[in-house]
């Protein structure tokens, strides 16, 4: 052993090493709730609060845990890490962790475990976390011995943060510990996983073939992802569009990646996208792919999807390349290295704007079919509260619950990167609120704004006591329209009317007198004339508030392609035969 090895040792025990190793990387917030296998971890928990450099967030239970964390990690563009106990605490966090994977978040997630003598033995509160999350994480460990809890948590920041980032999971038997060892610190990136590399430089030969097609377009449209918010490409990103007049659109974890405001952005496509983003897609000569991973809900049939196309897909994951659909050019790697190679190679070559007449067509549809705007009359649009948002903060980081809600602000609202949280690949209700208390913790300072569904909001209702107690000025709006929303329409439109089990008005609480329970402020708007002045005192408050705004009930969410429809071919569209016969012809 080397005299400076030695040196650094000390000796401790595996929870207190497990503390310094996460305040090594960086950790100062971690969301959590304790349990009697992790109860050693939560005794080095309070050693460390005491001296003054961590702060734990205690949630109301683990999925709200797990859901702050992510928030945490997508506002921020850090790995969130969260604490759950074995057994039902560990099964707890399973949700948010598939929420995580889908959406590729970075996290890292701590459980406790049974002593290492009784695994294997169904002991009280005994599951395998390990065997359950499998599937669902990037990787994980069931660290059997202290020493190893270091290189582990190294090994973890590494792996949840780099190449397309996701969830890993550090399960740790209560006596690892309590066990004393001579502990060894390892700094980050001082120690790679066995095997794992690095994601390759994009090729220059793929990058100067993707700029070659995207010259030759006449109809190109970039189709913009997660990945891009991923990498912090959205500067690069704007600087390809407007260099070379690309219009763009965004899926649900694209949005932020290009400014909405800027006349090159169609919005986004899909299931509930617009309509002139859906004509684009299906008219364009050439897609441009970029993070983006062919999501069924943005595909539709998937045969139908950008039928005319080549398709250039910018992927750091090669597992997505070819998945869905065969691109003609793959430009491998990170998205953000690759689009500034893209940009140097452009700068040699002479810009020839071709797209104008696409543009033309483009600017038509979008006067031709704008989204849904209300005639403010009868009771309350839902869209018309987005749009009053929208107004009033438009600078607030949002996170949303699942469901019509979820549609209506990826439609209306207009967000800067990392300014937007929702679940979209597994599409977790309850994840908001417990999202934006994960913002609000990770920026004190930021106005911060959960729009929520009265079904989702009750999904994860308990931590209300959590923005209480930590004074977390979260403002959480609700779009009540009193039924589990997004599945009434589908009944109407596709069940022949018979709404079964979607009803919420029975036994719907009283959210004013419930948020008044937990010690947080609440408004309640059913009148038009109250929209924006009680919207705006509730923004302008200091207090955590639930604001729950009465909509019109029978309300649905357009437009919106029916399952095993093209995009082209929506529902909930203004009737243009013209139009509709220019664009499903190619289909006939």
């Amino acid at each position: 052993m080397g005299e400076q090895e030695s040196k650094n040792k000390q000796r401790i025990t595996g929870a207190d090493a497990l503390m310094d190793s996460l305040r090594r990387h960086g950790v100062k917030t971690i969301f959590g709730y304790p349990g009697g296998a992790i109860l050693p971890i939560y005794d080095a928990v309070h050693k460390a609060e005491a001296e003054g450099w961590l702060q734990h967030i205690l949630v109301r239970h683990e999925q709200g845990g797990v859901h702050a964390a992510d928030g945490f990690a997508r506002a921020t563009g850090k790995v969130g890490v969260c604490f759950g106990t074995s057994g039902p605490g560990a099964t707890n966090l399973v949700t948010g962790i598939a929420t995580a994977q889908m959406d590729s978040v970075p996290l890292v997630v701590v459980t406790g475990q049974v002593p290492r003598p009784a695994i294997g033995t169904d002991a009280f509160q005994e599951i395998d976390i390990f065997g359950v999350t499998l599937p669902i994480v990037k990787h994980s460990w069931v660290v059997r011995n202290p020493v190893d809890l270091a290189p582990v948590v190294a090994q973890a920041f590494l792996i949840a943060s780099s190449g397309r980032p996701g969830p890993v999971l550090i399960d740790i038997p209560k006596d690892v510990g309590q066990e004393f060892f001579d502990y060894c610190p390892v700094e980050p990136g001082s120690i790679m996983p066995p095997g794992f590399q690095l994601p390759n430089s994009p090729a220059i030969s793929e990058v100067s073939a993707a700029l070659d097609l995207i010259e030759q377009a006449q109809r190109p449209l970039m189709y913009v992802g997660g990945g891009v918010i991923s990498a912090g490409a959205h500067l690069e990103l704007s600087t390809l569009a407007k260099r070379y007049q690309l219009p763009v659109t965004t899926t649900l974890m694209g949005k932020g990646a290009f400014d909405e405001n800027d006349p090159l952005s169609v919005g986004m496509l899909g299931m509930h996208g617009t309509a002139y983003a859906n004509f684009a897609v299906t008219e364009c000569d050439l897609l441009i792919a970029i993070g983006a991973r062919f999501d069924d809900r943005v595909t539709g049939k998937l045969d139908t999807f950008a039928p005319h196309a080549k398709v250039i897909h910018f992927e750091i994951d090669p597992a997505e390349v070819g998945k869905n659909r065969r691109p003609d050019v793959v430009v491998l790697g990170d998205v953000g290295k690759a689009l500034k190679s893209l940009l140097e190679i452009s700068q040699a070559r002479n810009v020839n704007i071709k797209t104008s007449s696409w543009l033309s067509r483009i600017n038509r549809w979008k006067e031709r079919y704008p989204l849904m705007t209300p005639d403010k009359e009868g009771e309350i649009y839902p869209q018309e509260v987005l749009l009053a948002i929208r107004d009033l903060a438009p600078n607030a980081y949002i996170t949303t619950d699942v469901g019509q809600h979820q549609m209506w602000a990826a439609q209306y609202l207009r967000n800067a990167p990392r300014k937007w949280a929702s679940s979209a690949g597994l599409g977790t209700m309850g994840y908001g609120m417990p999202a934006a208390l994960g913002v609000q913790t990770a920026l004190p300072k930021e106005q911060v704004i959960c729009i929520a569904g009265d079904a989702s909001i009750l999904m994860n209702i308990q931590e209300l006591g959590t923005i209480a107690q930590y004074k977390l000025p979260v403002k959480v709006v609700i779009i009540n329209n009193q039924w589990q929303g997004m599945v009434r329409q589908w009944q109407e439109s596709f069940y022949e009317e018979r709404y079964s089990a979607t009803d919420m008005l029975p036994g719907m609480p009283d959210f004013i007198e419930l948020a008044s329970a937990f010690g947080v402020g609440g408004v309640l708007i059913n009148d038009r004339k109250d929209l924006n002045a009680k919207l705006q005192e509730a923004f302008d408050s200091p207090r955590p508030m639930i604001i729950d705004v009465h909509v019109r009930r029978a309300e649905n969410c357009y437009p919106m392609v029916p399952p095993g429809k093209s995009n082209a071919e929506m529902v909930g569209l203004p009737a243009q035969p013209e139009l509709a016969m220019e664009i499903t012809s190619n289909f006939n």
